[in-house]
């Protein structure tokens, strides 16, 4: 951690809302004038698309696990490295996974391929991470103790099921019966890898449908914002913090399930993430602490 070049992580699978979260921090930065060095997780896979289907086959004749949730498919070394550079020093290298034809045509690269590495712009106020990884341990790497302030995002698991399976075969074009095959190949890793991150979250958003979801392998589509509630819990660093009666009063419909534990209706999430996250980002980039502040908002 580091009071002059904080770490903003947000943490949380495919399809969970990391990019509803991401979409919010950029409308604070910008609405502060904040210059942010923004990481993508998946700069940090171990494999490009084609590497990856080579050593997916390998894995597999092996009876070995590989998947993008564990070691085996990540650089988590390098991960921490940037970490611990950028909060020593503000600055470090860092890449992009050229997802489809428009990310890759600046570079003039085939998408699946990764960017050649930069340096981090001079004079950022903070590193943004979003991705898989943002608290993730494996043996001595410990990537969540640089991160100033750690955001969860995860959806219950069948729902988190349901929105892979719904993007992999309408968007990515991929059989269902390969997804499936997909998500149990990978499970060891999303058990061991990516669940613990949620217990060191400073806040945790998890969206829970209200909808029946029981059975995700045939679910017709997937539940609307609209047709979930959203449950924000706070960590011991911050929930004596937080002034409820405030975030209840410009909430409307929210309630308290716990004391730390606050519920939102599912379409007030955005307007959430704004409100309990602005004051944090501004205290660690003005004061260089953790800190909620209503005064700040």
């Amino acid at each position: 951690m580091s009071k002059a070049h904080p770490i903003i992580a947000v943490t949380g699978s495919s399809g969970a809302g990391t990019s509803t979260v991401k979409s919010s921090m950029e409308h604070i930065y910008r609405r502060n004038g904040y210059q942010a060095a923004v990481v993508e997780g998946d700069s940090f896979h171990r494999f490009d698309r084609a590497s990856m289907g080579k050593a997916l086959a390998e894995a597999e004749a092996k009876g070995e696990i590989l998947s993008h949730f564990g070691a085996s498919g990540n650089e988590f070394g390098m991960l921490n490295d940037l970490f611990q550079c950028y909060a020593d020093t503000g600055s470090g290298k860092v890449r992009k996974y050229l997802h489809n034809e428009e990310e890759a045509k600046p570079y003039d690269l085939d998408p699946g391929n990764f960017s050649p590495w930069e340096d981090i712009e001079e004079d950022t106020d903070f590193l943004f991470y979003e991705g898989l990884h943002g608290a993730v341990k494996d043996g001595d790497i410990d990537v969540g103790k640089h991160v100033d302030l750690l955001i969860g995002v995860t959806p219950i698991v069948n729902l988190e099921w349901i929105q892979k399976i719904h993007r992999d075969t309408y968007d990515r074009g991929y059989a269902p019966s390969k997804v499936t095959d997909t998500i149990l190949r990978r499970m060891h890793d999303y058990v061991h890898y990516m669940t613990p991150q949620y217990s060191h979250t400073h806040i945790n958003f998890q969206r829970v449908p209200l909808v029946d979801t029981s059975n995700p392998f045939i679910a017709r589509d997937i539940p609307t914002m609209d047709e979930s509630f959203v449950v924000i819990r706070f960590g011991t660093k911050l929930y004596q913090q937080i002034d409820y009666s405030y975030l209840l009063s410009m909430l409307k419909g929210s309630f308290m399930s716990r004391k730390n534990t606050i519920v939102i209706p599912g379409g007030k999430m955005g307007f959430a993430l704004e409100t309990i996250i602005e004051p944090l980002v501004k205290n660690l980039v003005q004061n260089g602490e953790l800190r909620w502040r209503r005064d700040m908002v």
